[in-house]
């Protein structure tokens, strides 16, 4: 069989079928990824007349195969969080860097890293898999990358340990925010993690029947969870901690070194910095002090009991690290 060339092509789809596991490919040619995340660069290609009338699908065989006659960038940056904490805007205003693709949380990355929650064998080929499927993405379309950013989804925090495996030089960054202004946000407008069940199987499964709590009390251990997640990685000093309250600051502050940002960049990313990271074409409008007011006093308490731990840990972990 003739090994396909996947030039300018992207995987947009992992998922197992009678056993096996399978990909989705769509054709990018050279446009950059540009949308807040990776799912809305996929909604875009797929409205392309090429990818209306041809679509290709392949196993992990095709993919093994790409990465070995066409190997791409591995990542340069790591990106883990809480959710509703910055990490868009940390993505957007690094995607603005010349040379920077930037994947901002690619469901068949996500497939991939929890595929041994489904089947514990998938942990002999799960590695492998991962790497390969980041060099796809690292592929040179445009001709000018130079780095590759990936910001994971927030439960992805529980796969850390495997993406440090793979990549033990490459740095890592941890976002969070006041656990109170996430809970509240999440209340708000709920994410899959934030509903038990609507996720599938991952590192926030548990046993001790919170499903039955009021949700404030589930939504506050969830977020508990993932800053207990996060300064385990940081403690161990492979991940550097970033409150949100930094942003976008510490871009061209204390990880601009890091980062390796240009200072003369700093008055563009100021600029964008300005205007609101998931909808661009409006105006950013800060909403910590809304958030906190719209929490009564029992949320508060489930805030306090499940997440304010870990979030004060992490506050005196983080000013030592650089």
């Amino acid at each position: 069989m003739t090994a396909l060339d996947f030039t300018q092509w992207l995987p947009i789809r992992a998922f197992e079928q009678a056993g096996n596991w399978q990909l989705d490919w769509a054709w990018f040619g050279t446009i950059p990824l540009a949308r807040p995340f990776f799912s809305d660069d996929v909604d875009d290609a797929l409205r392309l007349p090429f990818n209306l009338a041809l679509r290709r699908q392949t196993g992990l065989d095709g993919l093994f195969d790409w990465q070995a006659r066409s190997p791409g960038l591995e990542p340069s940056l790591l990106v883990f969080h809480t959710s509703r904490c910055g990490s868009t805007l940390l993505a957007q205003l690094l995607r603005a860097l010349p040379g920077h693709v930037v994947l901002s949380e690619p469901p068949p990355l996500d497939a991939l890293l929890r595929a041994h929650y489904r089947n514990p064998t998938a942990c002999a080929w799960q590695a492998d898999a991962v790497r390969a499927l980041l060099s796809a993405y690292g592929q040179r379309r445009c001709g000018d990358e130079t780095r590759l950013v990936v910001k994971l989804d927030a439960w992805n925090l529980f796969e850390a340990r495997l993406l440090r495996q793979l990549y033990p030089q490459v740095p890592c960054l941890f976002l969070y925010r006041d656990p109170l202004e996430v809970v509240v946000s999440q209340r708000r407008q709920p994410g899959l993690h934030a509903v038990p069940g609507l996720l599938g199987l991952s590192g926030l499964d548990h046993k001790l029947g919170l499903e039955a709590l009021p949700p404030g009390d589930y939504l506050a251990w969830m977020v508990g969870r993932l800053l207990q997640a996060g300064l385990a990685l940081c403690s161990a000093g492979d991940a550097i901690a970033l409150n949100y309250r930094e942003l976008p600051g510490a871009l061209w502050g204390r990880l601009g070194s890091m980062l390796d940002i240009d200072p003369t960049a700093m008055p563009r990313l100021q600029l964008l910095a300005g205007r609101d990271a998931k909808r661009p074409e409006q105006l950013f409008s800060a909403d910590s002090g809304v958030k906190c007011s719209q929490a009564d006093e029992t949320l508060r308490a489930s805030v306090e009991r499940w997440a304010q731990r870990p979030y004060e840990m992490l506050e005196a972990l983080s000013p030592c690290q650089l």
